[in-house]
């Protein structure tokens, strides 16, 4: 067996691209060589700014070998007194055969002609060299570019291909590169051309001569370990940020951790300002004592060794302190301002086109929080509705004017520091949570804030019929929606959908829209419902089940979860089948009969019950409907499923003996309303119709 490598080098590649370069690579090599048939090991990947490597161990010599039958010709067609036609000679010729080697093969469909058709056995550097030509075109870069007089494409002008099978090159060119073994370094440890005497090779001498990691994990330990050793020498630890973590790997091949220091004075601005400044800008890692305060110290990391630590550490401090200078002025001007003055100056910043300005959304969001509060928390009205009124108005200040990504977060330092409420100060610091997988409000005035602005911006761009459409969604609403869903599910809110939509939309007066406003409304319940759809399925919850549950209504997200999960736990119970057949056959006959004009009483008449089997059904719901009544005003919905259960044998005994569509129509109405109370109540459950049995 043998060990295959290709080394792809490029100028350097934006970090961002790394991951998915790296993903492409190892899935594209293995599906391709599983088609060729060539045996192979695990496919592994790597790369550095310069350089993408895919290494795969345990490479076949050959491809595996394989004789099929070839169907050809029906017999009749293939000879005309014994002579073979043009159909039999073409088959043959096709498959580079004799015609002598043709047989007859009988089917099902009768006899035709066929042949014995070998196929494999190519050297396994002939299906790289194959492999490698086609996959690395299509790596799908976010950006392409094409350099001198090349039609080739890539993310950046490449400089060299290594492409070894253990000590033989497999050829093969790409744009205006011909695969080698030559090899470069780092440009300053170790720039070479190095070249590399067998696929194995690769690694050691990349390390060792040309003074890079090329493994992303080795670099990530290292920056790691050096800058903690450092960091706890001055009694910290290091910040560290994992997305932003991930970002510096990619753009470092010779990773060295430096600590740097900055001017106390700056600890006066507050602590998201000063990592916003190390982070976003100088691709920096902050550092806090024992205690969680931020130290005067940060760090950052070389792609290189120098030989002056002390002089590439003043170059990144007097960088930074540019950068800190401009926060602690900010600060300073900011805190003379005051919400007032901010939200008059909001009534000159547009929010959306056609959608007016900031200071008229802050007035929607004023009314629109007060509404949710009364829903979700009475006690917080005021404050929700303060908090709504003040939410946009850090926009406007020069804090956010130069660091945008402190939007919101620099609203409740400044609402804090100006005497409102914590809650206010934490609900407008909350705003635009959920940010990622885990990040969420913690507060419920942020809850509600956080409700109101996404709803605000799903209305407005709703009634523009600004909608998302395939992957565009500039607006982001799809995020807006599932950020409505998390909060409710994490906050347990019984907020109905339908009129925070509605509230939302009223907030923007007598507007023409689109269309009419009930209109906007339910294509704005249709795409809300579409997201919670989406939620579920990316949870793992069964999609049969997710469309019961929410085909039944979404007044409430609260009551599609609790539904779901009573669905969930019915579905692996034994009766949980019989159960559904039996139901979906009353909701059918019900819905046939409605279908056909059937006047369906409100009640049945017990004085027209006239088969046992009725009588039994009619007794059986006269206790079981107030039950389910009480079941589904306190939200027990397993409860409901359970009654279901026991209704079954009364009502598959009721179909088994009695005619519903009798020829008398006050018979036949009767038994379609005892059928009918059983739908009404059960249909709040779950689209029954939509669980596949």
């Amino acid at each position: 067996m043998s060990t295959f490598v290709l080394e792809i080098g490029s100028e350097e590649l934006p970090s961002r691209f790394l991951p998915g370069e790296e993903a492409f690579l190892a899935s594209s090599f293995t599906a391709a060589l599983d088609e060729k048939g060539l045996a192979h090991g695990a496919v592994k990947t790597c790369s550095t700014p310069r350089r993408a490597i895919v290494l795969i161990e345990d490479v076949a010599p050959v491809q595996e070998e394989k004789e099929e039958e070839v169907m050809g010709p029906p017999l009749r067609a293939a000879y005309k007194d014994n002579v073979p036609t043009r159909a039999l000679e073409g088959f043959c010729r096709t498959h580079n055969v004799d015609v002598a080697d043709a047989y007859v093969a009988t089917t099902a469909k009768g006899e035709y002609m066929a042949v014995k058709k070998r196929t494999g056995g190519q050297p396994a550097a002939d299906i790289l060299a194959g492999v490698c030509a086609a996959v690395i075109p299509q790596i799908p870069f976010a950006k392409r570019m094409r350099w001198q007089s090349h039609d080739f494409a890539y993310a950046r002008p490449l400089q060299w291909i290594v492409a070894l099978l253990d000590d033989q090159v497999v050829p093969f060119a790409v744009g205006p590169v011909e695969s080698g073994r030559e090899t470069y370094g780092h440009r300053v440890h170790g720039r070479g051309p190095f070249t590399v005497p067998a696929a194995g090779d690769l690694m050691g001498i990349l390390r060792e001569k040309g003074g890079i990691e090329p493994l992303g994990s080795v670099r990530r330990e290292t920056i790691i370990a050096d800058a903690d050793r450092a960091a706890a020498a001055i009694g910290g630890r290091v910040l560290w940020n994992d997305a932003l973590m991930q970002e510096v790997v990619g753009l470092v091949e010779h990773p060295v951790s430096l600590l740097a220091d900055f001017d106390t004075k700056y600890l006066e601005v507050p602590r998201e300002v000063l990592l916003t400044s190390m982070q976003s800008h100088q691709k920096s890692f902050g550092v806090e004592d024992a205690e969680g305060r931020l130290m005067p110290h940060f760090v950052t990391v070389l792609n290189i060794t120098p030989e002056d630590i002390g002089l590439v550490k003043h170059g990144w401090e007097r960088v930074l302190r540019a950068r800190l200078e401009d926060a602690r002025f900010f600060w300073h001007e900011d805190l003379k301002a005051n919400f007032d003055l901010w939200l008059e100056k909001l009534d000159h910043v547009i929010f959306i086109r056609g959608l007016g300005t900031m200071g008229e959304q802050s007035r929607r969001l004023e009314s629109l929080c007060a509404w949710l509060a009364e829903a979700c928390a009475p006690e917080l009205k005021e404050k929700a509705a303060r908090a709504g009124l003040l939410a946009k108005a850090d926009l406007v200040s020069g804090m956010v004017g130069e660091f945008d990504t402190l939007q919101g977060i620099m609203g409740g330092i400044y609402a804090g520091k100006w005497g409102e409420a914590p809650e206010v100060a934490q609900a407008i610091g909350e705003q635009y949570l959920p940010a990622g997988p885990d990040k969420m409000p913690e507060s419920v005035n942020g809850a509600i804030l956080a409700m109101a602005v996404k709803a605000d911006t799903l209305a407005g761009c709703f009634g523009l019929n600004q909608v998302p459409t395939g992957t565009a969604d500039p607006q982001g609403l799809r995020r807006c929606a599932i950020g409505i869903i998390r909060i409710l599910l994490k906050f347990g809110f019984e907020v109905n959908v339908r009129e925070l939509f509605e509230h939302a939309l009223a907030g923007y007066g007598e507007r023409e829209w689109k269309f009419p406003a009930s209109q906007v409304v339910d294509n704005l319940m249709a795409f809300f419902q579409g997201r919670l759809r989406n939620h579920y399925q990316a949870l793992g919850a069964a999609t049969p089940l997710v469309d019961a549950a929410i085909g039944a209504g979404t007044i409430t997200v609260k009551g599609v979860d609790g539904r779901l999960a009573a669905l969930t736990a019915f579905s692996g119970s034994e009766s949980y089948v019989s159960s559904v057949q039996t139901f979906k056959r009353v909701a059918n006959i019900v819905a046939k009969q409605q279908a056909a004009g059937a006047d369906i009483p409100a009640a049945w008449n017990a004085a027209l019950l006239q088969e046992d089997a009725e009588k039994a059904l009619a007794a059986v719901l006269d206790e079981a409907l107030p039950a389910l009544d009480s079941l589904w005003a306190a939200a027990d919905y397993a409860g409901m499923l359970a009654r279901l259960d026991s209704l079954r044998p009364a009502v598959d005994a009721f179909f088994e003996h009695v005619m519903v569509a009798c020829e008398d129509a006050a018979l036949r109405g009767n038994r379609l309303a005892m059928l009918k109370a059983m739908v009404d109540r059960f249909s709040l459950l779950a689209d029954f119709a939509a669980l596949q049995i």
